[in-house]
């Protein structure tokens, strides 16, 4: 996976130099002393001294802790040509209370917008130690063995074929392949799910995996930086960048808007010299000013990243990886769910039923001959193929392999051609074999030599325990799921059939899963597409949003799909869906609420009917209720 300068979300947001949440609300504090103590002296108090030069100074001490780092943002936005900021807003409107001599309304409005950047910096913050909680478990140091001796090392110091151990109860720091016999794992950092999984010699274990029982040996396959984990972590760093549409609008929106309600403010004090009577400036500054407050669009620019950002992580929290805030959109508007059977809907783990050969051939020739060729390819099959003939014949020498996408394996031994795969592998090649093998409700491994048919390899996969439920829930949220296989069309309708399918389709070549994909997208229909990552990838390119299960067992998966499932759950594929809806609905909701507020509170405020009590109320009030709204998106259920 390409890796990109990330960029947090405080970055996208605003660029923060004040500090964390801790710091802001340890400089609100301060003012919030020094301001209730201005109010208790000037109104409760009334002390002769407390007035002129010792008054003004104690408004702006009180003012300095919290308009200080508003107003450096401010400067620093106008250097990256970010004139228009709410920064600016906020400066010449406390600023201009100052000139006015509204010296506790200039302080609190700058206190109470500086503690609305404290809480929108404080949700960021859990928001990210959440998700860094969630997946980032490696440890920094490692048992290294040197010599039958070990030695504590860090684990970025590890060469690749170096071997380390792990103790009951360590976790794994490097993906590697298992020394040991046997040993059983915790996954929960890469699947959310806590159930052991026991692991063999020689099996891919991954950092982030929890050794249980007993003491295991591991041999490092990829260095610190290129583990699964990093590059799950680098995918959701990332995701902030990738934004939303709506996210998008709102953005360019406020570069438009702001420039226009600071005009509109400076006609506010200017242009009703020209018309009314007995015009007081410094009345109709005032007036300017609290428009200035109440047109700051920091409830929008704020709270619609954290929407998104919720829902990134609300869905991480659940074992779904989401490449960023714009699959969440897409997610919402999914009408078809289009999937693979092989590893989506069926466990993808085959077991050979039943070799059938033609009496002429010797079965043991032809099974290491096909266990041989199986040992070149990607597809599942092979591994079934594996379990049932044992250990592969290493002296067997293959000329000309070739494997062709979608039908099976082609190879030359000994001056043969041999063939193994579909159906469709026999027809391309003319190969003629008994009819009744496409009505069958295996799967079908054929066997060709030269250009005779010399039998078959019967296969299941049995249907995941949950992929009837997960069918009847899209069905039940109106969206229609699609099953495309390039297994028989007998073995597809069957499966179809058991789970309520309507729309199944078999015998398809990569190219014919596009086609069909493409004959949706057509209608105007936005289209997931669920698969394996590899294999479909030109499918998850041309879909709407890709969806790849399982992503911890494939580099591939992370890199093609927009959304990688972490365990095999079917049931997470309408979860991930209603998390993208509820993400919508609530960043709408947010839209919704400040511009109604804020539209009321400015008409008031041009009228001279509000004051900077009320628009602080618009401005800080709403951009904290946004906020609230965001953050609790982590806290939904999304039954």
């Amino acid at each position: 996976m390409a890796t990109k300068p990330t960029q947090s979300t405080e970055e996208h947001t605003h660029q923060h130099s004040h500090g964390g949440a801790e710091s802001i609300f340890k400089r609100g504090l301060v003012s919030f002393v020094l301001l209730i103590s201005a109010l208790l002296l000037e109104y409760i108090l009334q002390p002769e001294w407390f007035a002129g030069w010792i008054k003004i100074t104690w408004y702006i001490l009180a003012y300095l802790p919290v308009g200080l780092p508003v107003l450096k943002e401010a400067l620093l936005s106008i250097r990256h040509g970010d004139v228009f900021s709410e920064f600016f807003l906020m400066g010449i409107a406390t600023l201009g209370a100052f000139a006015i001599e509204q010296y506790p309304e200039a302080v609190a409005v700058m206190l109470f917008y500086y503690i609305g950047e404290g809480f929108q910096t404080m949700a960021i913050e859990r928001g990210k130690k959440s998700i860094q909680k969630l997946i980032d478990q490696r440890p920094d140091e490692v048992l290294l063995i040197e010599n039958n001796l070990t030695k504590t090392t860090k684990a970025e110091d590890v060469e690749i074929g170096s071997v380390i151990r792990l103790k009951p109860g360590d976790k794994l720091a490097l993906d590697g392949k298992l020394k040991s016999e046997k040993a059983s794992f915790n996954t929960s950092a890469l699947t959310g799910e806590s159930y052991p999984v026991a692991k063999s010699f020689g099996e891919e274990v991954l950092a982030g995996m929890i050794n249980l029982n007993t003491v295991a040996e591991v041999e490092v396959t990829q260095n610190y930086q290129n583990s699964k984990l990093s590059k799950i972590i680098d995918l959701i760093q990332n995701a902030a960048q990738q934004k939303a549409p709506t996210e998008l609008f709102i953005r360019k929106f406020a570069k438009i808007y702001t420039p226009i309600v600071v005009f509109l403010a400076v006609a506010i004090a200017l242009l009703p010299y020209f018309f009314v009577q007995n015009y007081v400036f410094s009345n109709w500054l005032y007036r300017s000013l609290v428009f200035l407050v109440i047109s700051c669009p920091c409830a929008l620019v704020i709270s619609i990243p954290l929407g998104y950002f919720g829902g990134i992580g609300a869905a991480s929290k659940k074992g779904i990886l989401l490449k960023g805030g714009n699959f969440l959109d897409a997610l919402s508007k999914i009408e078809y769910v289009v999937m693979d059977k092989t590893g989506t809907l069926t466990e993808g783990i085959f077991k050979v039923q039943k070799v059938t050969l033609i009496p002429e051939v010797d079965e043991h020739e032809i099974l290491r001959y096909v266990n041989a060729l199986e040992n070149h390819s990607t597809h599942p099959v092979a591994t079934a193929i594996h379990e049932y003939a044992g250990k592969v014949d290493e002296e067997i020498e293959f000329k000309n392999i070739e494997e062709i996408p979608g039908l099976g394996m082609k190879a030359e031994i000994e001056g043969k051609a041999i063939y193994v795969g579909n159906l469709k592998l026999m027809d391309k090649f003319r190969i003629l074999y008994p009819p009744e093998l496409t009505s069958l409700l295996e799967t079908v491994v054929a066997i060709g030599i030269d250009n005779k048919f010399v039998g078959y390899i019967s296969i299941s996969d049995p249907i995941k325990k949950d992929a009837r439920e997960t069918i009847s829930q899209l069905k039940a949220m109106k969206i229609v799921p699609t099953m495309l296989s390039g297994d028989k069309t007998s073995v597809v309708k069957s499966v179809a059939d058991h789970l309520g399918i309507e729309n199944a389709y078999g015998d398809l070549l990569p190219e014919d899963k596009i086609q069909k994909v493409q004959e949706i997208k057509n209608r105007g229909k936005s289209v997931a597409f669920v698969g394996d990552g590899l294999n479909d990838a030109p499918v998850i390119a041309l879909s709407d949003v890709g969806i790849a299960m399982g992503g911890i067992g494939s580099d591939a998966t992370i890199e093609t799909a927009d959304v990688v499932i972490q365990d095999d759950k079917l049931s997470k594929i309408p979860l991930t869906i209603k998390i993208g809806k509820k993400t919508k609905r609530i960043v709408w909701q947010n839209i919704t609420l400040a511009f109604l507020v804020k539209a009321a509170v400015l008409i008031l405020g041009a009228g001279g009917l509000a004051t900077m009590w009320e628009a602080v109320f618009a401005d800080v009030g709403v951009a904290l209720l946004a906020i609230l709204n965001a953050i609790r998106i982590q806290r939904m259920s999304f039954k």
